[in-house]
């Protein structure tokens, strides 16, 4: 019985080895495995740089290229797609609405054309039948489409002596009235700015939406209107329920959806000083205070890249299912490292001409172009390019380019 420990010993010593073997070996398989995700890895993240071909020079610090590569997608298809590269120490990028209104429509040519643009391309989401703005729009620092959807956006920053600059976020805005009356400090939320009031809510009226405040049949129900001016901004005059009320150059009115006001609103009378305030909401780490001093804000839908980086949930942006998937016309704005401007058209709907792209084949675009930030903007029968007056891609609607509610103009820059 003494032997039985011994022959015990020696399997365990053989166990050992063995452990310590297979051990080893699953340590390489995992190790291999490691490396070969990393590599798998880097693989998806990027992809090598984008043969553009010869390029078309529209204007200093302008470039239009023109891919038809079916390998741009994947599985491959007919692909057509407008690149204009645009340099922003020569090049202004501004944001435009359709017949310099808030509530209007208008194609990307007839835009372009009242600009003397150098280029063009459609620009945010709208409503289809009257061109009413759905997401954030800022216009030469004024606010005129409010949105409490946290969407992808660009802002549109400018200063003296400086290029042009780009800032790319999730981002939301919201307007509110703050006023003194008595001893108590008042904060009124604005439920909507340049769009229809409706029945017990208060809206914002600035003079892009019109003339005045009745420019639209739901606004010329009963309601309580005051102008506000002046510097610092007042109360004009006393509370109209007329309609129509005529906006102020330099102002703004404010209109309640009802004749019976919230108390938060009764102590609205003439000479009373006011502050409208604006505030931006970001969900992925830019400064609010940059997007309060942008010159222009455009909302998309479908932050694509950010700092580098794809993005690959739009949770938070609730879009409709099957938008990131599906094969549209597209529209592209986006930034390389240095801050170069990319402004992209994809056609789509079209079998035998282009397919239009999902999300992921936009970001496998995105990175052979080399962005750091990218957003995709309205697209569908909206996607449009225009190019010293003339429409460069093939609009998907069969009545041609569709009429939209503002666009992104590329200019001169002017030295300030």
């Amino acid at each position: 019985m003494r032997g039985i420990p011994s022959h015990a010993s020696a399997d365990t010593d053989r166990g050992r080895e063995l452990g310590r073997a297979a051990r080893g070996l699953a340590r390489a398989i995992l190790g291999i495995a490691l490396v070969a995700a990393a590599i798998l890895a880097a693989a998806c993240s990027s992809s090598a740089p984008l043969h553009l071909g010869k390029a078309e020079r529209v204007a200093a610090g302008i470039r239009l290229y023109r891919l038809n590569d079916p390998n741009l997608l994947d599985p491959p298809g007919p692909v057509a797609m407008q690149i204009l590269r645009l340099d922003p120490s020569k090049v202004d990028l501004q944001s435009v609405t359709a017949l310099e209104r808030v509530i209007a429509l208008e194609t990307v040519p007839d835009m372009a054309a009242r600009h003397d643009a150098l280029a063009a391309v459609n620009a945010g989401f709208f409503v289809v039948k009257t061109g009413d703005p759905t997401g954030v729009l800022q216009v030469a620092g004024e606010l005129i489409s409010d949105s409490a959807l946290t969407r992808g956006a660009v802002g549109i920053v400018r200063r003296p002596g400086q290029p042009v600059r780009l800032l790319f976020d999730r981002v939301s805005a919201s307007v509110v009235l703050r006023y003194r009356h008595g001893d108590e400090e008042l904060e009124i939320p604005i439920d909507g700015v340049d769009t229809p009031r409706e029945t017990g809510k208060l809206m914002l009226y600035t003079p892009r939406y019109g003339p005045d405040s009745g420019t639209d049949a739901e606004t010329d129900k009963a309601g309580v209107e005051w102008r506000l001016g002046g510097s610092p901004l007042r109360v004009l005059e006393p509370p109209s329920t007329a309609g129509k009320t005529a906006i102020p150059r330099d102002g703004v009115v404010l209109s309640f959806g009802g004749l019976a006001l919230p108390a938060s609103l009764e102590g609205l009378d003439r000479d009373q000083l006011v502050v409208v305030e604006t505030r931006f909401h970001t969900t992925r780490g830019s400064d609010p205070a940059h997007w309060a001093r942008a010159d222009d804000i455009v909302g998309g839908a479908g932050l694509l890249v950010l700092h580098g980086r794809a993005l690959d949930d739009w949770t938070e942006e609730r879009l409709r299912s099957g938008f990131d998937t599906e094969r549209h016309p597209r529209t592209l704005i986006g930034t390389s490292k240095k801050g170069t401007i990319w402004l992209v058209t994809i056609d789509g709907r079209n079998p035998e001409l282009a397919l239009g792209m999902t999300f992921a084949e936009l970001q496998h675009l995105a990175s052979g172009l080399g962005l750091e930030n990218a957003l995709n903007l309205d697209g569908g029968g909206s996607t449009t390019m225009v190019v010293e007056g003339k429409i460069v891609n093939h609009p998907s609607d069969a009545t041609g380019p569709r009429k939209v509610s503002d666009g992104l103009i590329a200019v001169p820059r002017r030295r300030r």
